[in-house]
């Protein structure tokens, strides 16, 4: 089968067509004939070498991707599920080696698959497994109560849209950042209250609300610079794994979203809640797959909103 992979790390150039063995699903698991993979900032790092220590054991090519979407294509033994073959499904891959979502083939475990949205593409189906995964499993960390304040860093990309959208279906005020460009698209994804996105950002949370906001999803990497946006023993969720000296009983909660891999049931629920209209699937553009370097060279320039997305 064909995927985009690297033979050695480095910049987008580095993504190259290889051939690997077509695999096979094995008890426990479901191979999907991936129609659509989305690009996402963890795959533009493990391209660059960014978890080169992590491989060093295994052998090239390495092929990103954690998102896909495409056609159920086999059953593993002793899989119980409501689907069947040719249904359209997406999934969460955890990429090892030659293992990841940019490949005609993917197998991953029954637990990582779900049907996708009724009426969604399946690029657009691609955009919500990993992203939509991560900020559920932020919300449960932070454990906030209906009617708390949640603040959002990076409300325009992937990450921080759900945020907005999955908070607010939780009961939560949202507070959010954003350009003066993306307010109004900050605002139709559900934000209460629309600040100016920087390092004031968390100064000006706390003049919107006395004290500062109970928790915190700091999709923007702001860390440390996030704090003062939180009251005194309020929590922040970090996606890159920064968990900060305590200040004020403020604790840092690293999110890992491969800890929801086989989270089936609350993968499920984000399809539910897309067909409710409580999630917007956001496609920034399609690309083939084998323009792969120039989705790495456009996400990593910036001003992406949504996701780029690979066809097969």
């Amino acid at each position: 089968m064909k995927a985009m992979g690297v033979m050695e790390f480095g910049g987008p150039d580095a993504l190259q067509l290889v051939e690997l063995p077509q695999p096979q699903a094995g008890p426990g698991e479901m191979r999907i004939r991936v129609h659509a993979a989305a690009v996402n900032p963890t795959d533009t790092g493990l391209r660059s070498g960014a978890r080169a220590a992590q491989l060093r054991d295994i052998p090239p090519p390495y092929v990103p991707g954690m998102d896909a979407a495409g056609v159920l294509d086999q059953i593993g033994a002793g899989v119980a599920t409501d689907l069947a073959v040719g249904d359209h499904v997406m999934a969460i891959v955890v990429p090892e080696g030659a293992h990841g979502a940019y490949a005609e083939y993917v197998v991953v475990p029954a637990e990582s698959v779900a049907r996708v949205p009724a009426g969604a593409s399946d690029a657009a189906a691609a955009t919500l497994p990993m992203n939509g995964l991560t900020v559920r499993l932020a919300l449960d960390v932070l454990a906030l109560q209906p009617g708390q304040y949640l603040a959002v860093t990076g409300a325009a990309g992937a990450v921080g849209g759900y945020a907005i959208q999955l908070g607010r279906a939780d009961g939560l005020h949202v507070i959010a950042d954003a350009a003066p460009a993306d307010e109004q698209l900050i605002r139709d994804l559900g934000a209460e209250i629309v600040l100016p996105r920087g390092d004031d950002y968390p100064a000006r949370v706390r003049a919107a609300v006395p004290g500062g906001a109970d928790g915190l999803i700091d999709a923007a990497l702001l860390d440390e610079l996030a704090t003062p946006a939180v009251r005194d023993g309020g929590r922040i969720a970090t996606v890159r794994g920064y968990s900060g000296p305590p200040e004020r009983g403020i604790s840092f909660h690293p999110v890992r979203v491969r800890d929801y891999a086989r989270e089936r049931a609350r993968l499920d629920q984000l399809r539910r809640q897309a067909e409710a209209g409580q999630l917007t699937l956001r496609v920034a553009r399609t690309m083939p797959a084998s323009q792969a370097a120039d989705a790495h060279r456009a996400l990593e320039a910036g001003g992406v909103r949504g996701r780029i997305v690979l066809e097969f």
